[in-house]
């Protein structure tokens, strides 16, 4: 990949090694740059950085940013994250375009998957 994508998300976590393999492998991406302080991953579209936190953050925070993701296929996608260390959560929401659900990394982070009608 010769240009870094211009969009994308910075993750904190404690398991830079282990959140970033769960995004690379769970959203066919590449390891773009990896330093001790950070991982980041990304495909053409979309880039993730997963960084140790700057500061101690308390075991329970509320995620305040929620990715989502476009995936072939929302049943095979949540049977992924499980088989990846995260969890899936109650509920599929549809409209004329697409339908969602909502997973959980192994972090914690809430992340909407969509697969869009075809």
């Amino acid at each position: 990949m010769n240009k870094l994508p211009r969009n994308g998300v910075i993750i904190y976590a404690r398991e830079i090694n282990s959140l970033s393999r769960f995004y690379a492998e769970m959203f066919d991406m590449n390891v773009l740059r990896e330093t001790a302080e950070f991982i980041s991953i990304g495909s053409q579209e979309f880039n993730i950085v997963v960084h140790i936190p700057p500061t101690e953050m308390p075991d329970y925070t509320f995620n305040r940013v929620k990715m989502f993701i476009t995936v072939d296929n929302l049943d095979k996608a949540r049977d992924r994250v499980v088989e990846l260390g995260g969890s899936t959560l109650e509920g599929e929401w549809s409209n004329p375009v697409f339908s969602v659900c909502n997973v959980v990394d192994p972090e914690g982070n809430h992340i909407q998957l969509r697969e869009f009608k075809r």
